[in-house]
């Protein structure tokens, strides 16, 4: 554990309420070719349990998953007391209350159901791409293609949405451009997790550019972290998915020790 990590643990373990919101996808299960094969791996599975179970900490799932899948990939029942926020902050699912989602402009989803098609038929030809429907845009995958294959998908995709929805929001990721006719991010979806929860100190996780905008959201006595290399504005770095799970466990340990 580096310095950082231990003197991140040493605050969130002494805050009076805290929200732990963490990203899914490369923070607590590796990266699939098959997004939907994706799950926890079990030790961050245990402690996100264990961290679910110590007093006055809330725990949420954070993701650009449409939560309907992040519901699915996360073995997620209804009577779970794992929040989520889905749609990288579009979609919300409350303990107790059950999903919050917004009311959107059949124009938009019309939209979106035209442009999905005409990136389904643009990138046909290309081995290995692959085009994942969400609630709100689509995604374009290409993990499984060569790097040709996938510039080639992408350059396509770009000029159908600037032509038809240039105000959309586009978002990068590991093998993977997301549009959406959403604009939430998720820096909002902390925010709103912080109010509904009442947090004195958020820890946010994540692996991928599309969590840095929630990293960069950050306040003094919150903490972000990021699992693996590269620049980040995160506080505290761990080097894979084990080591962070373990980051957890040692938090929930702490957190349920007897505070002074």
């Amino acid at each position: 554990m580096t310095d950082a990590s231990g003197a991140a643990l040493d605050e969130l373990a002494r805050t009076p309420v805290l929200l732990t919101a963490l990203d899914f996808d490369g923070t607590l299960s590796p990266l699939e070719n098959e997004p939907m094969d994706a799950r926890m791996l079990p030790a961050a599975r245990d402690a996100v349990e264990a961290l679910v179970g110590t007093p006055e900490t809330f725990v949420a799932l954070v993701s650009g998953r449409s939560l309907s899948d992040l519901r699915v990939i996360a073995e997620h029942g209804d009577d779970s007391r794992i929040w989520l926020a889905g749609s990288h902050g579009a979609e919300f699912w409350i303990p107790g209350e059950g999903a919050v989602e917004p009311a959107d402009d059949p124009a938009d989803v019309a939209l979106r159901d035209r442009l999905r098609s005409e990136a389904e038929q643009a990138t046909s030809d290309l081995e290995g791409v692959w085009i994942e429907p969400k609630t709100f845009g689509f995604g374009v995958h290409t993990r499984r293609s060569d790097a040709e294959s996938a510039d080639a998908a992408n350059r396509r995709v770009d000029r159908i949405v600037a032509a038809h929805a240039p105000h959309w929001r586009r978002r990068t990721g590991h093998n993977i451009v997301e549009y959406s006719f959403r604009h939430e991010g998720k820096d909002s979806a902390v925010r709103e997790l912080r109010e509904r929860t009442g947090a004195t100190a958020v820890l946010f996780a994540g692996d991928d550019v599309t969590d840095e905008d929630a990293l960069r959201s950050l306040g003094p006595r919150d903490v972000g972290v990021h699992v693996g290399t590269g620049p980040t504005a995160a506080r505290a770095l761990v080097k894979d998915i084990p080591a962070m799970a373990a980051f957890l466990a040692e938090l929930a340990r702490r957190r349920s020790a007897p505070r002074e």
